[in-house]
């Protein structure tokens, strides 16, 4: 795939084109989390709020958003869709407070991450009051099928953390491993509320597979993108100190792909950079090998077969925008 040409500053617009499409069902899932976050203890809607204001372009509700116009008769939303949104949007805010926390990070969009303002006690439970906000709604949506759908996101966010933790500074990891944690961290509640949304709207089997398949290649090449930006992006553009998962001891794509050639490398994590110099050679390593280049293949591999996945939608602006969200994904990284 050719490396996007768009100057920064049309990409800027363009994003802003893309996000302007479903701006009024943002709009309505931006009023549910505040209002969700509307709680008598005091404590709870306090980090609650910090959680919802601190922002972000709310992709994954904006992908359920689009997917359910694409495929309504009539490109109307009705309010089961909006409400699968709203608990999309519910669990991945939820997740962050949690992975924050595992990850001690101290900033998260630009601001304090809730422990760092609070504590690491409210902050667990900040999250999981906002994880028990979208079990209550997902049971009330009524629907077995999209219950489990998104049950099976929340056990994959665990399952993912778990792993993670499991394999820090590993240089011994195989590269499935990474793709089964990339998974489980960001794709599968992409994957998964593709696929509710074409189970709210009566879709055949062979369609409500493709919307997963479109949702898991798309927020696998999301993961990558951010993989590679941990390498090459600035602490203002990741919203977070650049190299942390490095230091962290998180071996994503470019690491692996380093390791390949450097063998060197192992030595280096092994240790998990104790000596002076040690994470700045690491960094130099991945930065002086094919690493970041094979990785932006690999994200292009995955935009693409996210798109192909969807090239059955009939035409609409919603087609047109969802057609469009690969290549927003991989503008990030230029």
């Amino acid at each position: 795939m050719a490396k996007p040409s768009l100057p920064k500053q049309m990409r800027k617009v363009a994003d802003k084109a893309l996000l302007s499409r479903i701006e009024s069902g943002l709009e309505l899932v931006e009023t549910a989390l505040q209002k969700a976050t509307e709680h008598t203890d005091p404590i709870a809607k306090v980090t609650a709020r910090h959680l919802v204001d601190a922002g972000g372009k709310r992709i994954r509700p904006g992908i359920v958003l689009l997917l359910s116009r694409a495929v309504a008769p009539d490109g109307e939303l009705g309010p089961r869709h909006r409400r699968l949104a709203e608990i999309t949007e519910m669990i991945h805010t939820a997740s962050l407070v949690h992975d924050d926390v595992v990850d001690e990070a101290a900033t998260r969009r630009g601001v304090d991450t809730v422990h760092s303002r609070f504590n690491h006690r409210v902050a667990v439970l900040a999250g999981d009051f906002l994880f028990a906000q979208a079990s209550w709604h997902l049971a009330n949506l009524d629907d077995l099928e999209v219950v489990k759908l998104l049950s099976r996101v929340i056990m994959d966010l665990a399952d993912g953390e778990v792993k993670q933790g499991l394999f820090r500074y590993d240089t011994g990891q195989s590269f499935e491993t990474y793709l089964e944690k990339s998974y489980c961290k960001t794709a599968s509640l992409i994957a998964n509320s593709a696929r509710a949304a074409g189970v709210l709207s009566g879709l055949p089997a062979h369609q409500l597979d493709e919307l997963y398949r479109f949702g898991r290649q798309l927020g696998l090449a999301f993961q990558v993108v951010d993989d590679i930006l941990d390498f090459t992006g600035s602490d203002q553009q990741l919203g977070k100190p650049a190299a942390s998962d490095l230091a962290s001891g998180y071996l994503t794509a470019p690491a692996l792909y380093a390791l390949e050639e450097h063998p060197s490398l192992a030595g280096l994590i092994e240790r998990e950079f104790s000596e002076d110099g040690d994470l700045d050679q690491a960094l130099e390593l991945v930065r002086n090998s094919q690493a970041i280049q094979r990785s932006r293949a690999l994200a292009e591999g995955f935009a693409n077969e996210a798109r192909e996945a969807i090239s059955w939608l009939p035409a609409s602006e919603s087609r047109s925008a969802l057609l469009a969200l690969p290549e927003f994904v991989l503008s990030r990284l230029y």
